[in-house]
């Protein structure tokens, strides 16, 4: 069964990856920059070749319709000599004539009587075939008799009969045609004149053009054509791709260490290399980088300074607290000074670009918030809890000031400055329910009763250094920080963060936390 199953999914993966093809290589032609210079040198290379061409085949074009012209005043003025020349002997002395243009005029000249007119498939999709067509039409209309049926056919010698019994050209003697013209694989084509001398007689006058491959010169898209164009665009495309791959390399160094940039604390400068362009923009970004390092550095210094002079007070109130001979007060006192020992140290982390060094843990999340209720209820507030034996997985003393946050918000936003004495927030706790997406996550939501945000700014809350009109006219030395701080949190744990107005009133976040380790 595993073998099967890896089978299956690496079949899918495959077919996935297949599928997403044409997807990656229209992302790499129209979005990278490589891409984006292959297209344009190749299609500037390709649209150069096609005005080549056009003005090429224009030429040819013209050249072809001047040959056709001359090759068809040269078979009508043959024909015409025929013509006359059978007409003005007595019937008796026609195939001694015919016998001697056939000797004469050698293979490219065949003349026969026939009873009736024989049946001559033309050349198909080919302009220029019936327009020589025509010309010798006319040519041997103004010198022929008024009224003489005329039918004149360039036609393949393939199939070509001349003879009403079907006889076929390709059946004639070698000596009256050149093999050559009747080979199959490239046939000559062949001009069929056919003329009523007298009723019930006609002459069957057939004849090779003095250049009978001029029409293939009009065959625009022939492999001997395209392939040393296909060759020269194959090659300036790989050509393209070196030299793109060389412009682009820098680019991709210093993306690559845009990327690492926070990743590390001592970060080693780029080599320049590459066009000057390229060069200034690596330049700028090493003096960036060393700058944004001396910042960092510095502020870490302020901060260790700070975390060292406010442990010497922390150290004081906890010595002090000793002395206090309530015990429970005691406790309390040691649980705040402990908090405010971690946030120090915390605060001291974050500056360094650290993670926040607390172990993920089983949390009583219902203990938590009665504790915090509790001191809050103490501190004058109003805050119902809704709770129920639930555990959250992740850090005790981030959850807290999350949830602080949220409260606090709460309490002070929940209602205009002239309704402070109605400020008051619900908290409620819950479990996921099974086949939701919130399922195996406790789920708590903190409600205040204020005048809720406007729906235009909810996509807003949440990110740094935003602050509402109505928070910022209840407390003007705010940072908009709080909500921010709450997100960074809860995505930390791996949980969701929803905001709405309540449809009852008020403002709600909805926080989804996980209920065990992942």
């Amino acid at each position: 069964m595993p073998s099967e199953a890896s089978a299956t999914l690496g079949g899918r993966g495959w077919r996935n990856s297949w599928r997403q093809w044409p997807q990656r290589f229209l992302a790499f032609l129209f979005d990278s920059l490589q891409g984006r210079f292959v297209l344009a040198m190749l299609g500037g290379l390709a649209l150069v070749q096609l005005l080549i061409n056009l003005l090429w085949y224009n030429q040819i074009e013209q050249r072809t319709k001047h040959q056709a012209e001359l090759a068809a005043h040269h078979v009508a003025s043959g024909a015409l000599g025929a013509l006359r020349a059978l007409r003005e002997l007595p019937a008796a002395y026609r195939p001694l004539l015919i016998e001697q243009l056939r000797t004469m005029g050698g293979t490219r000249f065949l003349v026969f009587f026939n009873n009736a007119a024989v049946s001559v498939t033309p050349l198909p999709g080919q302009d220029l075939a019936r327009r020589m067509e025509e010309g010798v039409l006319q040519e041997l209309r103004a010198q022929l008799k008024p009224g003489t049926a005329l039918n004149v056919t360039l036609a393949s010698p393939v199939g070509l009969q001349v003879a009403p019994s079907g006889a076929l050209l390709s059946e004639l003697p070698d000596s009256w045609v050149e093999p050559s013209l009747l080979t199959p694989d490239r046939p000559a084509p062949f001009l069929v004149i056919q003329a009523e001398t007298e009723p019930g007689q006609w002459l069957y006058l057939t004849s090779a053009l003095p250049d009978p491959y001029f029409l293939e010169q009009l065959e625009f898209f022939t492999w001997q054509r395209m392939a040393p164009q296909l060759l020269t665009l194959g090659l300036a495309l790989l050509m393209t791709l070196i030299a793109a791959r060389a412009l682009t390399r820098p680019l991709r160094g210093l993306s690559r260490a845009a990327a690492r940039m926070g990743h590390k604390s001592t970060p080693k400068p780029l080599k320049l290399s590459g066009t000057s362009e390229v060069r200034h923009a690596i330049q700028a970004f090493n003096e960036m980088q060393e700058r944004i390092r001396r910042y960092l550095s510095d502020r870490e210094r302020l901060f260790a300074s700070i975390s060292h002079d406010l442990r010497t007070p922390i150290t004081r109130l906890r010595l002090r607290s000793e002395l206090l001979d309530d015990l429970a007060v005691q406790e309390e006192f040691h649980e705040d000074l402990d908090e405010l020992d971690m946030m120090v140290k915390t605060a001291l982390q974050i500056v360094k670009d650290t993670d926040i060094h607390e172990n993920r843990v089983p949390v009583r999340i219902d203990l938590v918030l009665q504790k915090m209720v509790r001191d809050a209820r103490m501190a004058g507030q109003h805050i119902e809890l809704m709770d129920k034996p639930l555990t959250v997985f992740g850090k005790p003393l981030a959850l807290k000031r999350a949830l602080g946050n949220l409260l606090d918000n709460a309490m002070f936003y929940g209602a205009g400055a002239e309704h402070k004495a109605e400020r008051r927030a619900e908290l409620r706790m819950s479990e996921g329910e099974a086949g939701s997406p919130e399922e195996g996550q406790v789920l708590l939501t903190v409600r205040d009763h204020g005048p809720g945000v406007p729906e235009s700014a909810l996509a807003k809350l949440g990110q740094p250094y935003t602050r509402l009109e109505h928070g910022a006219k209840l407390r003007k030395e705010g940072l908009g920080l709080g909500l921010s701080i709450v997100r960074d949190i809860v995505a930390d744990h791996g949980g969701t963060l929803r905001f709405r107005n309540h449809p009852q009133g008020g403002f709600e976040v909805r926080m989804a936390l996980p209920s065990r380790a992942p």
